[in-house]
């Protein structure tokens, strides 16, 4: 027996259609390199930044967090495994949800896979309790 054009067809475009919603959800469907940041723009009052923590500002491409008291960091938020944006900061960690990437809240190392490469750095300017894009 063999399978007429139609249903195999059909079942080729299912298969396509799984595979671009799997691609999508991955990536999100956006270039890790887009944001609607602007240099100078505040993204948040140093008080609104936890101590071993941080904060994702999704529209503007960038995770800031504070490892110790008084130093902050910019780090991109979009993971480097799969283009997934990060969706949590706890426990001294950046964390990706899409496969389980974790990031250091410090340096954007790896610290738990499956990600290889660190979270990029992005340059922030801390001045009079204002954290801003530099």
């Amino acid at each position: 027996m063999t399978d007429s054009p139609k249903r195999r067809t059909l079942l080729l475009a299912a298969g396509g259609a799984g595979a671009a919603a799997l691609t999508a959800g991955c990536g999100g469907g956006k270039d890790s390199s887009s944001s609607n940041a602007t240099p100078g723009q505040e993204l948040a009052r140093t008080a609104d930044i936890p101590v071993g923590g941080g904060k994702i500002f999704k529209d503007e491409g960038i995770v800031v967090t504070q490892p110790q008291q008084g130093e902050f960091k910019g780090f991109s938020n979009i993971c480097t495994h799969a283009q997934c944006p990060v969706a949590g900061v706890s426990d001294g960690t950046i964390n990706c949800t899409c496969h389980g990437s974790k990031f250091s809240i410090t340096d954007g190392s790896v610290v738990h896979d499956p990600a290889t490469r660190p979270l990029p750095e992005k340059k922030i300017t801390v001045r009079d309790g204002s954290i801003r894009l530099a």
